[in-house]
Parts: C-alpha cells; sequence; structure tokens
C-alpha cells in the first residue's frame, strides 16, 4: 500500500483467516487503540485498518471520505500489487451494492432495494412460517438421539426463504450451500479461494439460464429482464454479483444469528426463562439484538477505503488516503464505552439496540427486517415445539467457523428432548 509503505508489515498483528476465540482477539486488538493496523491473510503483506470502537466507526460509515469501491480508491489494487490468487480478493472483485460508491452504489443498490420494503417483507410472512413448521416437522421424525440444529434448522430455514426471494430451483440449492459457506470462509488456500470462486460464478450463470428460460415473480428474474432490456443499467458481472449480494446476505448470515440466539438461549437459561414467562419482560426481538449485539453474524465487514486522508479529532486517529479499513462488527458489539459488562448475554439490556449487526449508513442491510422476522419466527416457534431443547454435550466447545468474517458454528449439536 502506498501510503503505507514506510510501515514494516512484521510489526503489524496478524488476522487469523481461523480464529478460534474470536472475543479474545478483538480484545486485544481493542488494547492496541480504536483503529489499528493488521496484517490480513495472503500474499502481498496487505495492511487493514480494524476499527473496535464503535462511535469511531459510525463516524468512518456515515463519512463520504470513506468508499467501498477498490477499483476507484485502492491504489494497491489499481497498481496491480494485490495478487491475482490473493484469497480475499473477491471481496474487491466484485461489482455490487456492496462493493461500490456514490452514484454507482446508489444505482445497484435501487435494482434489489424493492425486494426488501416492508410490505414485500410482510408478504412473505405465510412462507417463512410454513418453511418454519415444515422443518420443525421433520426435525420431530429425526431418530433419538442428538441432532445437529445448524443444519437442520439454522442453516435449512433461511435457505429455503431466500429460494423463495430468488425463485431458486430446489435442485441447486446444496451446491450453493456449499459455495456460500466456502466464499465466507477465510482460511481456504489461494488455489481453494479461487477454485470455488469459480465454481461459485458458473453455478450463478446456471441459474441465470434456468430463470431466463422460465420466469418468475422473483429477484432473479427481474434482474435478468432489466439486464437484458437495459444493459447499461446492469452488466453481466453486475447480474451475477447482485445476486451474489442477495444470496451472501440474505442466507449465510441469518444463518449465523439463529445458530447464534440458539446457542446463547442454551448457554442462558435464565434469558430464555425471561421471554418465555408471562411477565413480557423481555421480546424475541430483544433476543435477536442481543444476539446481533453480542455475537455479531457479521465478523467483520471487509472492505473500506479511505478517499481522502481522514483525520478523526475525538480519537487524534489519522487514516491515510488510499488505506484499506475493515469494520470489526464484532468487537463493536463489545464496546465498553457504549455496553456495561459487554461480554454478558443480557436481553434485557438497555443498549441491547446500539449494535452494527446490520451496517450503518448508506450500507445499511437492505434486507434487515426480513432477517429479524426469520429470526423472531424460527426462534420462537423452535423453543415452542422443543421446550426441552438441550445441548447434546453441555460441556463440549462448539466448534467456530473458519472466518474473520462469518460468526457462527461448524454443527450445533442437541437433543430436542431428554434423552
Amino acid at each position: 500500500m502506498d501510503s503505507q509503505a514506510s510501515i514494516n508489515p512484521a510489526t503489524c498483528p496478524f488476522i487469523n483467516p481461523a480464529p478460534t476465540d474470536l472475543h479474545k482477539d478483538n480484545r486485544d486488538l481493542r488494547d492496541r487503540g480504536p483503529a489499528t493496523l493488521v496484517r490480513l491473510p495472503g500474499e502481498g503483506n496487505v495492511l487493514a485498518w480494524v476499527i473496535t470502537d464503535q462511535n469511531l466507526a459510525w463516524r468512518l460509515m456515515d463519512n463520504d471520505d470513506v468508499s467501498k469501491d477498490a477499483s476507484l480508491h485502492w491504489p494497491a489494487y489499481k497498481n496491480g500489487q494485490i495478487p491475482e490468487d490473493w484469497p480475499l480478493r473477491i471481496w474487491v472483485d466484485v461489482r455490487n451494492a456492496l462493493s461500490t460508491y456514490g452514484d454507482e452504489h446508489s444505482r445497484l443498490r435501487g435494482l434489489i432495494e424493492p425486494f426488501f420494503r416492508s410490505r414485500r417483507v410482510r408478504a412473505l410472512i405465510p412462507d417463512i412460517e410454513h418453511i418454519t413448521s415444515t422443518l420443525l416437522d421433520e426435525l420431530e421424525k429425526h431418530p433419538p438421539g442428538p441432532v445437529d440444529l445448524r443444519a437442520h434448522y439454522a442453516w435449512k430455514l433461511p435457505l429455503s426463504v431466500i429460494n423463495v426471494l430468488l425463485g431458486l430451483p430446489e435442485e441447486m440449492t446444496d451446491a450453493l450451500r456449499h459455495h456460500v459457506e466456502a466464499g465466507m470462509s477465510t482460511h481456504y488456500s489461494p488455489a481453494e479461494a479461487t477454485a470455488n470462486a469459480a465454481a461459485y460464478y458458473g453455478l450463478l450463470k446456471e441459474l441465470v439460464e434456468v430463470k431466463r428460460a422460465s420466469p418468475g415473480d422473483d429477484v432473479t428474474s427481474y434482474l435478468i429482464k432489466i439486464h437484458d432490456e437495459h444493459p447499461e443499467r446492469l452488466s453481466d458481472d453486475e447480474l451475477l454479483d447482485s445476486l451474489m449480494l442477495v444470496i451472501g446476505a440474505g442466507h449465510q448470515t441469518t444463518a449465523d444469528l439463529l445458530d447464534q440466539a440458539i446457542t446463547n438461549l442454551l448457554r442462558h437459561p435464565d434469558q430464555l426463562h425471561k421471554v418465555l414467562s408471562e411477565s413480557d419482560e423481555a421480546s424475541w426481538d430483544d433476543v435477536v439484538n442481543e444476539t446481533l449485539r453480542h455475537e455479531s453474524p457479521a465478523a467483520n465487514i471487509p472492505f473500506r477505503f479511505a478517499v481522502n486522508d481522514i483525520h478523526d479529532d475525538t480519537t487524534g486517529i489519522t487514516i491515510p488516503q488510499g488505506a484499506v479499513i475493515i469494520i470489526n462488527v464484532a468487537a463493536l458489539g463489545r464496546d465498553p464505552k457504549i455496553h456495561s459488562d459487554p461480554d454478558v448475554f443480557d436481553v434485557t439490556r438497555k443498549t441491547r439496540k446500539k449494535h452494527t449487526g446490520f451496517g450503518h449508513g448508506v450500507h445499511f442491510c437492505p434486507g434487515a427486517e426480513l432477517a429479524r422476522l426469520e429470526g423472531r419466527i424460527a426462534l420462537s416457534s423452535l423453543f415452542t415445539r422443543f421446550p426441552e431443547l438441550a445441548f447434546a454435550d453441555p460441556t463440549a466447545e462448539l466448534p467456530p467457523l473458519g472466518s474473520f468474517i462469518s460468526n457462527g458454528h461448524q454443527n450445533l449439536p442437541v437433543y430436542l428432548t431428554h434423552p
């Protein structure tokens, strides 16, 4: 990075591509200050400013001098200094509403935003309730013994909902699931990351051809129609990358939200009791908010870039033009200046809504209302159907996903009833 050429990368902490203790890593980063330079995975000594202070993060996310477009505002990328097989390259190569700036961002966001407006989201309630009920019926038929609730519920439910939104053929769902999770993994080798990206794009191209031949009232058909009739509004790459965004944002993050909410409620039965009691002490919406704060499904949001030198008067920090910025959402949710006892899961805490789980500013997630709705329906239905739900082994550690972007578990083994 030209603006930081004098910095010795060896003096910067290495961001763990597969953290085993995310929150310890984040405390160590916070101890270095509200923003600190780290080395990212892969070759090339790519440095990034990781933001662990919530107020600073919000100021940056509101700042017009902070971009998400590497092609415009990351000199190292523009100058060809980033290796083609850099394992995180897909996050800067894509052209969609998550990775663009200014008018380009408004154009691409405007194409998908109508599908996430309140009226359209509320119209999905019968579908979500039917999907939830069907999955719970399937769980009831599961043989006695432990069941992986992530694989059979937390993952399947949002995947089924996004299938409705996208009009995705059933036979493509297993492959899609694999590529979405692999795309979020940050511990892959360059060859593995490159191969997965190629296979993922191949699947998206197949989806486009299927839906072009058999369109419906769904996001995919709408974007294809825009592309085919007005290619100046949506290019070939933007079509595929916009589909990738809807799939990833509407699927992986909601799966991790359900995973983390279930895990926390089982670990803290007193908090579950507050939700289930007739005292109205807490609601399922409170559970969703506290989960987003305490265990944000998006651990880190890559990547932002400094359009100009950015000096923050409050912290005294200057981020140089062209620098890479990562918002450490998991750390923001446990910022001790915002939340008292931040490591404690408390569904009644007064600051539970002060989180960045859905982003902030112009890049606030358009699917936030849908994710909240899925969370409320999925959690309330699960604990109503299976009031004796318990960990298969309460003493076992749940292995985390191999990612510093996604915050979930590889599996969630439970007993649905007392064994």
